[in-house]
């Protein structure tokens, strides 16, 4: 067993027996909201957002885009589980920012060994198990993580399945401080209209 699986494991037998009457929360989150972020280990929605278990839906995602699957998750907390308002999350460098969908491309077609990153660009060898697949993937890629969040929170707001009373916030959270700063032409666009 690797030594990671055992730290989980570990983890999971105290959080147990502490677990107490979190049996008893409902599906439907408590405080009605939904985080759309990023799925980078730096970003903890919970310390972020002050949430507790049972607060809120967090939805995360490589570059916290608004995919087709963002989307369907966010409708499903809406028309399912009763959320009124997301916050779309993004951060400050985001790895999503380090390559476009050229390169992904590339790299996925020389095969499936990491990547890694020299400063500049990315590289890996080519082991002869590479697929072309990868060039025919929108990777979500973005060269500026505030002006992906005002993208992202129009394609929810301009999607025929979103109700126009949802209201829609854009943040970009500094992994350098912690803030958490809205993007005042993201939020303008996802006002809530009645």
């Amino acid at each position: 067993m690797s030594k990671t699986r055992q730290a989980v494991e570990a983890a999971n037998a105290r959080y147990r027996k502490q677990f107490g009457e979190k049996s008893r929360l409902t599906m439907p989150p408590v405080r009605r909201f939904a985080i759309l972020t990023c799925m980078d280990a730096r970003l903890d929605p919970a310390k972020f957002a002050g949430l507790s278990e049972g607060d809120a839906h967090v939805i995360r995602n490589a570059g916290g885009r608004a995919s087709d699957d963002a989307i369907r998750s966010l409708v499903i907390s809406y028309k399912l589980l009763g959320t009124r308002e997301w916050f779309v999350v993004h951060h400050t460098d985001c790895g999503m920012a380090t390559f476009d969908n050229p390169t992904m491309g590339e790299l996925v077609s020389r095969g499936h060994q990491p990547a890694h990153h020299d400063g500049v660009t990315w590289h890996c060898e080519d082991d002869g198990h590479g697929s072309e697949e990868g060039r025919f993937i929108p990777w979500l890629t973005f060269s500026d993580a505030a002006e992906a969040v005002l993208e992202d929170v129009k394609r929810i707001r301009q999607h025929p399945m979103v109700p126009a009373d949802i209201a829609i916030y854009g943040y970009l959270y500094h992994c350098e401080s912690g803030e958490l700063a809205p993007i005042p032409t993201a939020m303008a666009a996802g006002r809530a209209r009645a």
